[in-house]
């Protein structure tokens, strides 16, 4: 081979090594929440891993931009656009692209010659969690919207006008300011800790048992709450109303049940970290253990039911793998470090009941994907399997039902419809009987 050629290859195989090592480094955003209240716009962004991000802004027309370094334009990346209200009253659009070969770019248009404020609120925080906040310079009044734990830091609003290019070299690196303390700077309002209802127990309700019965507790976990809304649906649904509605729902019809009860872990538009979700029900003494969702997808036609349980050993899907990351991400949400498992859990994990747990897991999400499937498409036909922090229980039976995906138009209408919540919690409640009724250890006390 002439060395010419053996050059050109060379050089050829060396690029393609070092795109192969980029996109393998190349940190991924797993949930983007974009909030919107009046005139005021919130984003959080969460990601797989730490990145560097430069924010900053741009005249002529007047842009807000978000540089991201070796970030993937993933498919919830891709979702961030729709969310934005058509209707807002200062901000045009949001687009998302490559802006060099390391580096995504995020832009906010400006439709008028407003320039608001902008506030990077990611001081202090793990830069796994990008959040800024963009509101009109004459609302400096208004608190930011957004979890009541971050606080302001660089305000972005005086830059030098006339940087009219879309330059990286023309960035402002974000630096957290010192604590201020002048009286007139807004603080987050903190509220005492005895008013936080996710802080109290789950209170075990007690159910007269008849003669050689067994009462089967049932722990509920409505998904997401509080500061994490969960997914979005186009008409501005927010998951975690909906997982409360069919959570509130699927509690009354076990009540009703001779032999069963049940707990809600959340009862109220409150966060609760994962972590947290299955203490409540370890500590309720809690028999199984139901998560309930609603899923999203950037395509808008996705849509089915699917049902999952706990896998130590890897996801049975991409899918499966995409979702618990993105669920498992939601803690930083609310302030909480990532890693949410604690050393007692940890070490009880390895212990060879783990094992038994999920057998038992799959199925009971055999019996309800079962029972959902003669009312809602199913998105996947078979029990899927992955790593979810809120199944984690090592002797409680584990399932997530992600009901529908919100991100459907038609589906988010049934997921609103009481009606159709009625048959998706009677359907549940089936799969669970039909469980129970083939479990040796519920035949009796």
């Amino acid at each position: 081979m002439p060395v010419s050629r053996f050059n050109t290859l060379q050089r050829w195989l060396i690029a393609l090594l070092f795109a192969f090592s980029m996109s393998a480094q190349a940190a991924e955003v797993i949930l983007a929440n974009l909030q919107q209240q009046g005139s005021q716009v919130h984003l959080e962004l969460l990601l797989d891993q730490q990145i560097k991000y430069r924010i900053f802004t741009l005249d002529n027309p007047f842009r807000v931009v978000i540089d991201m370094d070796t970030v993937a334009i993933s498919p919830t990346l891709k979702a961030l656009p729709p969310q934005l209200d058509p209707q807002h009253p200062y901000l045009s659009k949001i687009r998302i692209a490559p802006f060099s070969e390391t580096t995504t770019r995020l832009v906010f248009d400006i439709k008028s010659d407003i320039k608001p404020l902008v506030t990077d609120m990611n001081a202090g925080n793990s830069q796994q969690r990008l959040a800024i906040s963009i509101a009109p310079a004459t609302a400096t009044s208004e608190p930011p919207l957004g979890s009541p734990a971050l606080a302001h830091t660089k305000k972005l609003q005086e830059l030098e006008a006339g940087n009219t290019e879309e330059k990286p070299g023309t960035t402002s690196e974000p630096v957290a300011e010192p604590a201020s303390t002048n009286p007139a700077v807004e603080k987050p309002v903190e509220k005492p800790l005895a008013e936080k209802p996710a802080d109290k127990p789950v209170e075990k309700p007690v159910k007269q048992a008849k003669p050689g019965q067994k009462i089967i507790t049932i722990a509920i976990d409505a998904g997401h709450g509080g500061e994490d809304p969960g997914a979005r649906g186009a008409k501005g649904s927010h998951e975690k109303n909906i997982t409360l509605a069919i959570a509130r729902k699927l509690k009354q019809q076990i009540d009703a049940e001779d032999n069963m009860q049940a707990i809600l872990i959340r009862d109220g538009d409150y966060f609760v970290p994962l972590g947290d979700r299955v203490k409540k029900a370890r500590a309720a003494k809690a028999d199984l253990f139901i998560s309930i969702h609603a899923d999203s997808f950037i395509n808008s036609t996705a849509r089915g039911s699917s049902v999952f349980a706990l896998s130590e050993r890897g996801a049975t899907s991409a899918g499966a793998r995409y979702l618990a990351k993105k669920e498992n991400a939601v803690d930083l949400i609310g302030g909480v470090a990532i890693d949410t498992r604690d050393m007692d859990l940890a070490r009880t994990l390895l212990d060879l009941s783990q094992t038994a747990t999920i057998h038992d897991s799959i199925r009971l999400g055999k019996g309800v994907l079962g029972r959902i499937a003669k009312i809602n498409t199913l998105h996947s036909k078979y029990v899927e399997q992955a790593a979810f922090a809120v199944l984690k229980s090592p002797d409680i039976p584990s399932i997530l039902v992600e009901t529908a995906f919100i991100s459907n138009p038609d589906e988010e209408a049934r997921l609103n419809d009481d009606g159709y919540q009625d048959k998706l919690v009677n359907a549940i409640l089936s799969g669970v009987k039909s469980y129970v009724a083939t479990n040796p250890s519920f035949s009796k006390k």
